[in-house]
């Protein structure tokens, strides 16, 4: 059985019954298949954003206080990037609340991370 075969019986079967065939759906559903990107691709923003937050808590829990808020904060700048750049299609669970107000959090809370890691104290030699 071919893939065509198969196409036309789910689409005879999932059609009413007053509806006509569309003899040019077959040919326009094939084209779309290959230039489709696969559904995990849009994860993988917020999956690189999330593993570096990641190494920038363990690299805090680990006493070295100034390099881990910028850690921290590079990640949320890649998130704002990400944010700006990319179709919300695509960016997965970065996207929260409009475009621009996303942009700005991450970008403000990236700021003041880089701040907290500026005068906050040295304590590892």
């Amino acid at each position: 059985m071919s893939q065509n075969t198969v196409e036309e019986a789910v689409a005879a079967k999932s059609r009413r019954p007053d509806e006509e065939p569309d003899p040019a759906a077959g040919e326009h559903e094939e084209s779309a298949v290959g230039d489709a990107a696969p559904g995990w691709l849009s994860h993988v923003p917020y999956f690189l954003v999330l593993s570096t937050m990641a190494a920038g808590i363990v690299v805090v829990a680990a006493a070295h206080f100034k390099r881990g808020p910028a850690l921290i904060a590079g990640a949320l700048m890649l998130a704002a990037v990400f944010r700006a750049l990319l179709p919300s299609e695509k960016i997965g669970m970065l996207a929260v609340r409009s475009r621009w107000i996303d942009v700005i959090t991450l970008a403000g809370m990236a700021v003041l991370l880089i701040v907290l890691a500026w005068v906050a104290p040295q304590l590892s030699q």
